[in-house]
């Protein structure tokens, strides 16, 4: 009974269409679209993959190589951590003058700094120092998952 319900939804063509250049999908075909002819979809549960044995003629590694493959890929990015620590230590050196400094056009009349002028100046150096911190956060991450 429950499969007589998914039926139609099953059965719902897709329609790939060339409109000026671009491409869209629809479920609605006009003379511009073409039907595409897709794989079913499973809709059965999610199960545990049935794990193949690795063949026999796979190559494999021995130990000390691929220990060898680890150390190299530990210092690799323990260099590209220290580098990437040094380059938002510049940033934020950066992004610490330029916030000391007001521009002529950023005063307003009274002599009130205008805080959108401002920010607008200084956002590029902040997504500087947010892009630094992000990679730092990402490098830290992919040496904890080391063995």
């Amino acid at each position: 009974m429950l499969s007589l319900l998914a039926w139609p939804a099953l059965a719902q063509d897709i329609y790939k269409c060339d409109v000026d250049g671009r491409t869209t999908y629809s479920n609605v075909p006009t003379t511009k679209c073409r039907k595409l002819v897709l794989d079913p979809i499973n809709l059965a549960p999610a199960t545990k993959a049935a794990r193949t044995p690795t063949p026999s003629s796979f190559p494999k590694v021995d130990d000390d190589t691929q220990k060898s493959r680890d150390s190299d890929r530990r210092r690799i990015l323990e260099t590209e951590l220290a580098a990437e620590r040094k380059n938002a230590e510049q940033a934020k050196k950066a992004l610490a003058e330029q916030e000391a400094v007001v521009l002529p056009n950023e005063r307003m009349q009274g002599g009130a700094i205008s805080g959108g002028k401002l920010e607008e100046r200084l956002l590029p150096y902040k997504d500087k120092v947010a892009l630094h911190e992000r990679n730092i956060e990402a490098i830290s991450k992919e040496i904890g998952n080391l063995r």
